[in-house]
């Protein structure tokens, strides 16, 4: 198997996460943690602006930050198999019960807030195992394979054969209709039971019907490999080449995003056009994320904007339990149970929040890691994770 030819932290890998991260509390925080809702009787201008800040953040972040997540995902698995593999250890039955204590995580995060990404990871992550000591070369066609929906292909050839089928509205809609009826309560309990029953299967269906499963999989391959593959050490070769991922990603994206705005539209067949949309948009984000991922890294470089930078690294070695915290932290501030601020804040005033949240959690990360090697909820994670080992 190919190692880690460096003993060094990888900072740039740190700070990324935690960029991630605080690019998915700025969603989250926009979206009321899923609870969409629009208050009323606000002035034009903060109509207006609320609109401008909404669409501008969707289109930087929406479908690209759990991307740049799984995609770290991915590297993160593979060293901790290198560095076991260098023990003589095989680190892929302990990597299943790793798996099994994420989801753990995850489910704890949900009965907060349903659109939690962890029981996601854990249960695709298992399907990253096979694929831990093939070549780079196999992973790869796998990847591409998967980044091409293949199921979305097989659904849209189809219906190209019956272009006059009747299809109903995607079924998550159902289970995300009745968030109304336990989100504005102010019942913790029953909130905790609407997230963790009819949550759970809107998110997991919606995931399906979007084409999330292949690509949350394509992605973790692509962050072994790339981990693998030594491209996050300081160097000219790997500067060059992330240049390289930052120009064809923009190619890509540019005609890409395009399509989605003008050509998807006029397709007639409604079911023609809804597995179409979820094919090229999954396509688009996919392109935009690598934009947002290898920029980053290329900043990164310059000494600079890595003082910069690094400013999220604290938190992104503790991405585990400021994931947690921030969603129970959005979800009391936001949710019926809480302080029910989605009836008063729009974008404007959610984005304000989920940056101050930001910032405190920034904070609350580098006074935490001057005294600690890992987070609170990665140590436990980690003491979990070696549980009867030597």
């Amino acid at each position: 198997m190919e190692t880690l030819n460096t003993k060094q932290r990888l900072f740039n890998v740190d700070a990324l996460r935690g960029f991630a991260l605080v690019s998915i509390m700025l969603l989250h925080n926009l979206e009321h943690f899923d609870f969409f809702f629009k208050p009323k009787n606000l002035p034009s201008w903060m109509v207006e602006l609320d609109q401008t800040i909404w669409d501008s953040t969707f289109f930087l972040f929406a479908g690209k930050s759990y991307a740049m997540f799984a995609f770290l995902f991915g590297v993160t698995f593979f060293i901790q198999m290198n560095n076991q593999a260098k023990r003589g250890n095989d680190f892929r039955p302990r990597f299943v019960w790793r798996l099994l204590l994420l989801f753990i995580f995850g489910t704890i995060n949900s009965a907060f807030y349903q659109g939690d990404i962890l029981t996601l990871y854990a249960f695709v992550g298992l399907f990253l195992i096979p694929f831990a000591k093939l070549n780079s070369k196999t992973v790869l066609i796998v990847a591409f394979i998967l980044f091409l929906q293949p199921f979305e292909i097989g659904r849209l050839v189809y219906y190209f054969q019956h272009p006059t089928i009747e299809v109903g509205n995607p079924e998550s809609w159902t289970y995300f209709g009745k968030l109304k009826e336990y989100i504005p309560g102010d019942s913790l309990l029953e909130t905790i039971k609407g997230n963790l029953t009819n949550g759970k299967k809107a998110v997991w269906i919606w995931s399906w019907e979007n084409g999330r499963f292949p690509h949350l999989l394509c992605l973790f391959m692509l962050g072994m490999v790339a981990a693998r593959k030594n491209l996050f050490v300081q160097n000219s070769q790997n500067k060059r080449l992330w240049l390289k991922v930052f120009i064809i990603s923009i190619i890509l994206f540019i005609p890409l995003f395009y399509i989605q705005k003008n050509l998807i539209g006029t397709i007639e067949s409604k079911a023609i056009k809804m597995t179409a949309k979820a094919m090229e948009k999954s396509w688009t984000n996919f392109a935009f994320t690598f934009v947002l991922l290898s920029g980053f890294l290329l900043l990164y470089f310059s000494k600079f904007w890595q003082k910069a930078l690094n400013v999220f690294s604290p938190m992104g070695k503790m991405s585990l339990s400021n994931y947690i915290l921030q969603t129970v932290i959005g979800t009391t501030l936001y949710y019926g149970f809480g302080f029910g601020l989605y009836k008063y804040t729009g974008a404007t005033y959610s984005f304000l929040i989920g940056i101050i949240c930001s910032i405190l959690l920034i904070l609350f990360s580098k006074w935490w890691m001057k005294n600690h090697n890992r987070g609170p909820l990665e140590q436990i994670w980690h003491n979990l994770t070696w549980l009867n080992s030597k």
